[in-house]
C-alpha cells in the first residue's frame, strides 16, 4: 500500500488491487466495531452499495464467521435507494445489503436503516426528515463508507447538490442512469429518481472512507482529489472534512499527478527504470506535440524533467533510447517472424508456426479487441484456437430469442414433423415467458439456452470469416457467469479447473487474454483471474509445455493500453480493418445497440476502430511509422 499527499487535497491510500484495499478497510471497520463494543457503546456505520464495497462486506462476513466479529452493537444507515423500488427487487439496495452483509452477520434487524423506496410520494419528505432525526438519535455516524460515481456523486448527490444538502428525493443524472443500465437490463428500466442522504449529512460523519476501483473512476478521482471544491463534482466537498480517507487501487489512481506525472509533483523518480523514462519522454513529446527525436535539452528542463536530463547527459541520448524502445514494439508478425533475428522483436521467432490460444471473455471480445492480430496469426499459418469463456447470454435482447425460437417453430411446421411439434411448444413457452417477463427478471433456463446459442452461432460465424476452423472454437461456459443475472458468482474451483483442462489439451505456445479491466461489469476481471490462477498452478506443477509459452494481454473494447505500457504493437492495414469490422458484424445480436454498452454508447466496431486509429496516430505523432491502425499488447510474465 502506498500513500502520498503531494498535489492532493485529500489523503490517498493506494493498493495494488481492490482485494487488498477492501481487506484493509474491512479490518479498519472491524477494529472500530470492537473498540466501541469494549467501551459499551454502539458503532454507527453509514453504508454504501454498488460494486465498490462488495469485497469489504465479504471480508466483514468472513471476520464474523471465522474471527468472531459481532455486529450486535452496530447501527447502520444506508446512503440511498432508488425510487420507486420494491425491497425484493433484484436492483433494490435493501436486497443488496441483505445478500452481501445483513443476512450473514448478527446485526439486530431493528438497527438497520435503509431509505424506503415503497413510500407514497406524499410521505417522502417526512420520511427524509425522520431519517435525519434517527441518525442524530443514534449519536451520529462514526464511519461513513462511500463510493463515487462518474458524475462525481456521493450517495445519489448528483452535480448541483450543495454542501449543506440533507436527505431528500433527487432526480438521477443521465450518466448515472446509463451506468446503472446493465443492472436493470436497459436504461429505459432505470428509475429516474432516488432517495439519498445529503452532502451535508455525509459531512457530519466523524470519519469518511471513500472507495474507488478501476480505470473508469480514474478521471473523476483526480477531479475529487486535486480539483477545487464545486457542486458540479459533489465529492470535492469531502476536502472540507477533517477526517477523510480515499482508498484506491492502482487503476483508479492512474490519473493522479503522483502516478501519471510524479516529476510535476516534486516526487523523486527512478530514472534507471526504462519504464519510468519512457513514460516521462512520451508524456513530454505528447504535451509539446513534437516527435521524440526533436525534443531539446531546454524542453526537458522547462517541463520538470531536469533530473532526468542531468542523469542521462543529453536530450539526444534520451530521445534515441526511448525512440528505439517504441520502434522495437512494432511488429507485423505477432506470432514471431520465422528465420529472423528476434533480438529486437517483441515475440520469439521459434517455434514457428505456433499453437495460439486466444481467450475471449465474451463471445465477441476476440474480434473486437484483437481482430486484426487474429487475422494475421491465421494468415501467417499459426494454429489458432479461440476459447470463449462465457456464454454471454444475458447480453441478448428478448426479441432476438423470440425470433430464433420462432424460426425453429416455422422450420418444424414447414417440414411437417410427425406428432406434437416440440419446437412449436418451445416457441410458445418462450413467447409466453417473455411476454410476461418483468424488467430485470431472470430468464428461464430455456431462454438462457437460446440466447447462449445465439451468441455461440455468431462466434462460430466470426471464426469462420477469420479462417479459424470450427473445431478450434472452444465454448467453456464458465459456471461463475451462469446466473442469468448481471451480478455473477465469485470465481470458483470449477472455473479454474476448466481453464487448466483446456490449456493442457491445447498446450499453447502463445496465449492471448483480456487485460481490459475497465469492463464495467467485471466479467473480464474474473475471466483473467481464472486464467492467471490456472497458469500459476500449472507453473507450480512444472508443466512441461508451459516452459515455452508466452502470455499477451489485450484491451480495446473499453480502453487501450497507454503508449508507455505497450510491449507489442501490431499494425492493422486498411484491408485488415475492413475484415475485422466484418468479423465484428457477425455478432448481429450486439449490432446497432448492445444491451450493455457501458459508458460509451457507440457500437463496438466504432469503439474498436477509433482506438486502433488513435494508437496508430500517437505512434505517428511521436515520429514513428504511420499506420492505419494498431492493436496493442502487454506481456504478462508469470
Amino acid at each position: 500500500m502506498l500513500t502520498a499527499t503531494h498535489s492532493e487535497k485529500l489523503p490517498v491510500s493506494i493498493y495494488a488491487d481492490s482485494e487488498q484495499a477492501s481487506a484493509a478497510v474491512a479490518r479498519q471497520i472491524a477494529d472500530l466495531i470492537r473498540k466501541r463494543a469494549a467501551e459499551g457503546q454502539t458503532c454507527v456505520l453509514g453504508l454504501a452499495t454498488g460494486s465498490s464495497p462488495t469485497r469489504v462486506y465479504e471480508e466483514l462476513v468472513r471476520l464474523h464467521r471465522e474471527e468472531g466479529l459481532s455486529f450486535q452493537n452496530v447501527v447502520s444507515f444506508n446512503l440511498d435507494e432508488y425510487y420507486p423500488m420494491p425491497p425484493d427487487s433484484l436492483q433494490s439496495y435493501v436486497r443488496f445489503m441483505h445478500e452481501y452483509l445483513f443476512d450473514h452477520v448478527d446485526i439486530r434487524p431493528e438497527n438497520v436503516h435503509i431509505p424506503d423506496g415503497t413510500l407514497p410520494q406524499a410521505q417522502v419528505a417526512e420520511f427524509c426528515r425522520r431519517y435525519e432525526e434517527q441518525i442524530q438519535q443514534a449519536g451520529g455516524i462514526d464511519l461513513q463508507l462511500l463510493g463515487i460515481g462518474r458524475t462525481g456523486h456521493i450517495g445519489f448527490n448528483e452535480p448541483g447538490s450543495g454542501a449543506s444538502s440533507r436527505t431528500r428525493m433527487i432526480t438521477l443524472d443521465h450518466i448515472t442512469r446509463t451506468d446503472a443500465a446493465s443492472d436493470f437490463y436497459g436504461e429505459e428500466n432505470v428509475p429516474r429518481r432516488a432517495l439519498t442522504m445529503g452532502v451535508g449529512t455525509i459531512l457530519e460523519a466523524r470519519h469518511i472512507v471513500l472507495l474507488a476501483w478501476g480505470e473508469g473512476k480514474a478521471a473523476v478521482v483526480k477531479r475529487m482529489v486535486e480539483g477545487e471544491p464545486t457542486d458540479t463534482v459533489p465529492a470535492t466537498y469531502l476536502q472540507r472534512h477533517p477526517s477523510v480517507q480515499v482508498v484506491l487501487d492502482d487503476a483508479a489512481a492512474a490519473e493522479l499527478t503522483q502516478r501519471k506525472t510524479p516529476w510535476l509533483a516534486g516526487l523523486s523518480s527512478n530514472w534507471q527504470d526504462d519504464g519510468t523514462v519512457r513514460k516521462a519522454v512520451t508524456w513530454l513529446a505528447r504535451t509539446l506535440q513534437k516527435p521524440i527525436l526533436k525534443l531539446t535539452d531546454n524542453e526537458y528542463n522547462e517541463n520538470g524533467l531536469s533530473d532526468l536530463l542531468a542523469e542521462s547527459g543529453s536530450a539526444y541520448s534520451i530521445n534515441i533510447r526511448v525512440f528505439n524502445q517504441l520502434q522495437h514494439t512494432i511488429t507485423g508478425w505477432p506470432g514471431g517472424k520465422p528465420n529472423a533475428d528476434d533480438s529486437h522483436r517483441p515475440e520469439r521467432a521459434a517455434p514457428f508456426p505456433k499453437r495460439v490460444l486466444i481467450f475471449s471473455p465474451h463471445p465477441d471480445d476476440d474480434v473486437i479487441s484483437m481482430g486484426g492480430t487474429l487475422l494475421r496469426l491465421v494468415d501467417q499459418g499459426h494454429e489458432v484456437h479461440v476459447a470463449y469463456q462465457t456464454s454471454g447470454n444475458i447480453a441478448v435482447f428478448d426479441d432476438e430469442a423470440i425470433r430464433f425460437a420462432e424460426f425453429v417453430a416455422d422450420y418444424d411446421e414447414a417440414f411437417r414433423l410427425s406428432g406434437e411439434a416440440p419446437a412449436e411448444t418451445l416457441y410458445q413457452r418462450v413467447a409466453d415467458f417473455l411476454k410476461n417477463k418483468a424488467p430485470g427478471q431472470v430468464d428461464s433456463a430455456e431462454v438462457q439456452q437460446i440466447k447462449g446459442l445465439i451468441r455461440r452461432g455468431e462466434a462460430k460465424s466470426a471464426c469462420r470469416l477469420a479462417g479459424v476452423p470450427d473445431a478450434n472454437a472452444h465454448f467453456m461456459d464458465l459456471p461463475f457467469y451462469e446466473t442469468g443475472r448481471v451480478r455473477k458468482k465469485p470465481i470458483g474451483e470449477e472455473d479454474i479447473q476448466l481453464t487448466i483442462d483446456l490449456l493442457n489439451r491445447i498446450r499453447p505456445q502463445q496465449i492471448y487474454a483480456a487485460g481490459d479491466l475497465s469492463d464495467p461489469h467485471g466479467t473480464h476481471r474474473v475471466c483473467l483471474s481464472a486464467i492467471m490462477q490456472a497458469v500459476q498452478r500449472l507453473k507450480a506443477a512444472n508443466t512441461d509445455w508451459l516452459q515455452d509459452c508466452w502470455v499477451w494481454l489485450y484491451r480495446g473494447a473499453w480502453q487501450e493500453w497507454d503508449i508507455d505500457q505497450i510491449e507489442m504493437a501490431v499494425p492493422v492495414s486498411p484491408e485488415e480493418l475492413t475484415r475485422k469490422r466484418r468479423a465484428i458484424f457477425k455478432h448481429q445480436s450486439q449490432k446497432d445497440r448492445p444491451l450493455f454498452p457501458g459508458a460509451d454508447q457507440r457500437e463496438f466496431w466504432q469503439r474498436a476502430e477509433e482506438r486502433n486509429r488513435t494508437t496508430a496516430k500517437i505512434y505517428d505523432q511521436l515520429g514513428l511509422p504511420e499506420y492505419e491502425g494498431i492493436e496493442a499488447f502487454v506481456r504478462w510474465i508469470f
